[in-house]
């Protein structure tokens, strides 16, 4: 991290130097793994400082700057040796400063596209008409009550016509601004374009236009897609105005299913974590924990009852994470099953965009919506997604690790350690004990939750398979 820092410093007293240059160059002459780059690297940088700071040009690397940086280091540099190098790193100077310039969005993709797939292997591309699940709903005597309804019981009163999607739209608006104050989970929300999008849905049911079960249903978008006409901020400070003119993939083929875009919802910085510039969005059904994260405002907003359902990222966990710590159902799918074009790249081999809802089938429902190839994001397959809901559920066996549903041991089960014998490394030690006291603590707390989540499988006659690593 420190490295890729130095590297893309704004501090114009370092420009035109790479230390990773000056690494590569020093190992043509056997010098890479000494102190010699490190030291030369130092005394280049530092008369660069001097000289910009004196509003003079960059100066040379110098025959001087080289011993001194070999004294330092402890070691001899041939004259030959040394010319040669003045003469590659001075040469490099300009290439440097040349890169230097550019200006490289974050969605320009590497020269390399990572594909998963073992040469040979072939995915399932055959594609079948969805087949949801039968609902009829019946209409509570108050709006607010649809705020925790299924993305089908939504479905099924919007196409019959017993609520409006204007109706819905400004009530889950009203519930974002009454929770978000406790729960910071929305950056920006979208009300005009909502608005917009609510009403033509209800003038496209009304007209007989039915699109299918996501028209006119509201949702939230995590803050790394982009959404013309709003900020996306990444939720990064130093972001917080950022727009990019565009609609992500994502997002236009929500649009195209007629959702309701209502809010775009918080994100861990970069992200990373739950906390982003406006604070940390907080778990609806336990407010001294965080939602965990990356896709914090997601799971939040969606299991408060403040969106039908949620889009989120994951590169390590960002889907999973935050929906096992709020309750909800994330759908984390497999890496270029969903393209990721207009949304933040962390890792281009890792990032995966999928739904945060309250129920599988509301998680097919929207997978169907924004799956498959745009011909913009390489990485993108064409894979089939098949959804039965009428699948026999006994027909399923699921395997699981034992030993992560079992209850943690006590420290002095699993390690004894010397005592500490300075104050130094007492400070350390009870850290360490306060970190580990901590996780276990979380653990314990999730463990209940995960039980459940076997009992709730085994109720729906599905086969478990106890697995030991």
């Amino acid at each position: 991290m420190s490295e890729k820092a130095d590297v893309k410093t704004d501090n114009p007293s370092t420009h035109g130097f790479d230390r990773r240059s000056f690494l590569a160059l020093s190992a043509c002459f056997g010098l890479g793994s000494t102190l010699f780059p490190g030291a030369l690297y130092t005394l280049a940088a530092q008369a660069q400082s001097e000289n910009v700071a004196a509003g003079q040009s960059l100066p040379k690397i110098t025959p001087r700057m080289i011993d001194e940086a070999a004294a330092l280091a402890g070691i001899t540099i041939a004259p030959d040796q040394r010319q040669m190098m003045l003469d590659g790193l001075n040469e490099q100077r300009s290439g440097y400063a040349a890169i230097r310039k550019l200006s490289l969005p974050n969605d320009v993709p590497p020269a390399y596209i990572f594909d998963p797939l073992p040469p040979g292997a072939a995915v399932n591309t055959e594609k079948h008409e969805p087949v949801y699940s039968t609902t009829v709903a019946t209409m509570p005597s108050n709006l607010e009550d649809l705020a925790f309804a299924t993305i089908p019981e939504l479905a099924d009163l919007l196409r019959r016509r017993k609520v409006s999607s204007l109706d819905l739209t400004q009530m889950y608006i009203a519930r974002l601004r009454k929770y978000d104050p406790s729960l910071h989970f929305a950056i920006t929300i979208t009300e005009d374009r909502a608005l917009a999008q609510a009403r033509e849905a209800d003038r496209d049911i009304a007209a007989g236009k039915y699109r299918g079960p996501l028209q006119g249903v509201p949702w939230g978008a995590k803050d790394l897609l982009a959404v013309k006409g709003y900020p996306t901020t990444w939720g990064a400070g130093g972001f917080e105005k950022q727009t990019i003119d565009a609609d992500a993939t994502v997002v236009e083929r929500l649009d195209a299913a007629g959702a309701v875009l209502i809010a775009k919802t918080t994100m861990g910085a970069l992200a990373m974590g739950d906390k982003w510039y406006g604070g940390r969005t907080r778990n609806p059904w336990n407010q001294t924990q965080g939602s965990s994260g990356s896709s914090a405002g997601s799971g939040a907003a969606t299991a408060a009852g403040c969106v039908a359902f949620a889009i989120g990222s994951e590169t390590l966990g960002s889907i999973s994470s935050p929906s096992t710590r709020c309750g909800c159902t994330g759908l984390r799918p497999t890496f270029g099953f969903v393209p990721r074009t207009g949304a933040m790249a962390l890792s281009w081999t890792m990032d995966k965009l999928g739904p945060i809802c309250r129920a599988v089938e509301d998680c097919a429902i929207v997978m169907t919506a924004i799956y498959g190839p745009d011909g913009k994001d390489l990485a993108a397959r064409n894979a089939a997604f098949n959804w039965n809901a009428n699948l026999d559920w006994k027909s399923l066996r699921v395997g699981y690790i034992a030993s992560e549903f079992e209850p943690d041991k006590s420290p002095a089960e699993t390690e004894k350690q010397a005592a500490p014998t300075t104050e130094e490394e007492k400070k350390k030690r009870e850290k360490q004990e306060r970190e580990r006291a901590a996780y276990r603590a979380r653990r314990a707390y999730n463990r209940k939750y995960d039980l459940a989540a076997l009992d709730k499988l085994r109720s729906m006659g599905v086969k478990l398979i106890s697995v030991k690593l």
